[in-house]
């Protein structure tokens, strides 16, 4: 079964996985949650990836993109793969 990635931005530092899975396993399948933390304070960075069934995945991001989740209004984008990187 094919995936995508997609890239939640906007949340609030105080969500957890937890919270981006149940919001997005309305939608199907959700296979792995991702939250970014800052390296250097490891404090929330304010976004998160999510992957999940291309279908599902579709649907969620044009239902929940420009939603209220946590008192702020996300974006859902698919994620783009990185090129190249960071050696850090």
């Amino acid at each position: 079964m094919a995936t995508m990635k997609l890239r939640v931005d906007n949340l609030s530092p105080e969500t957890t996985a937890d919270d981006v899975r149940a919001i997005f396993e309305s939608f199907g399948l959700v296979y792995d949650v991702w939250l970014v933390a800052e390296r250097s304070n490891a404090r929330p960075s304010g976004f998160g990836l999510v992957e999940m069934d291309v279908d599902a995945g579709a649907i969620a991001r044009g239902y929940l993109d420009g939603r209220t989740f946590g008192g702020r209004v996300i974006t859902v984008i698919e994620a783009r793969e990185r090129v190249g990187g960071d050696a850090r």
